[in-house]
């Protein structure tokens, strides 16, 4: 269900005009010092946008073996061990050195380099170098999304592909993002995430130098509700957003 379909634009009316009632908020926390914090749970939490991608990225991504990848904001190593172990020679890159520690624990005797690095810079790594680009579930993180899609678009070589997930904005209109309980406090906590519109994405991708190949908007089903019961609130509603470029 798209942003723009009329009952998904009455039921945010709905929600904002009758809110459901809330628990205390989350604690929030700078984005790094977050993340290094959920590294601990993060693989084996419940968490159905994870759930969600790995349904349907894939088959966007198509075979690895050969490839050279780039995996910006690779965390716990998600993709880039799996894309890694599919015959990939991946550099993954995150600036949590919690998340990299996970990652790194999963990356002996694989083709799979890791970086520390902040994705609001420009990258130590070389132009033109790459295959296929991907950052999954980090760019809601960056309050500016100029530089990482600039920087993605000179990473990938002529033909390359460039794809980027995150969770879908008409979430936030909900104020749903990214949490999680804190181990230490049993406090829901919250790494500072920033709010990017559809267009916020697919602008900064064009303005980069990227052409747009497919955008994907994929809501809560029953499928996941199955799989993932704490989503079921949301069945319906649009949770995952992938949109996939391509470097001319």
């Amino acid at each position: 269900m798209p942003l723009s379909d009329p009952a998904l634009l009455r039921a945010v009316l709905e929600r904002c005009t009758n809110p459901a009632p809330k628990g205390p908020d989350p604690q929030v926390v700078a984005t790094r010092a977050g993340y290094d914090r959920w590294a601990e749970l993060y693989d084996d939490e419940d968490n159905p946008l994870i759930k969600l991608e790995e349904r349907h990225l894939p088959p966007l991504l198509g075979p690895a073996a050969g490839l050279a990848v780039a995996d910006l904001g690779c965390g716990t190593g998600r993709w880039s061990v799996r894309l890694a172990r599919d015959g990939a020679r991946v550099t993954g890159v995150d600036f949590s050195e919690g998340m990299l520690a996970k990652a790194r624990q999963k990356a002996e005797g694989l083709d799979l380099r890791l970086v520390a690095h902040d994705l609001a810079t420009p990258l130590p790594l070389p132009g033109q170098a790459f295959d296929l680009v991907l950052s999954c579930l980090a760019m809601e993180h960056l309050p500016a999304l100029a530089v990482p899609f600039a920087e993605m678009a000179r990473l990938a070589r002529p033909g390359g592909r460039v794809v980027v997930t995150a969770m879908h904005p008409a979430m936030m209109l909900l104020g749903v993002e990214a949490r999680f309980t804190d181990p230490a406090t049993g406090r829901q906590t919250r790494p500072a995430s920033a709010r990017h519109d559809i267009a916020a994405y697919v602008n900064a991708g064009v303005r980069g130098g990227l052409v747009v190949e497919t955008i994907g908007e994929f809501p809560v089903d029953d499928e996941l509700a199955a799989a993932s019961p704490r989503a079921r609130k949301y069945l319906g509603w649009p949770l995952l957003l992938v949109l996939a470029f391509t470097r001319p």
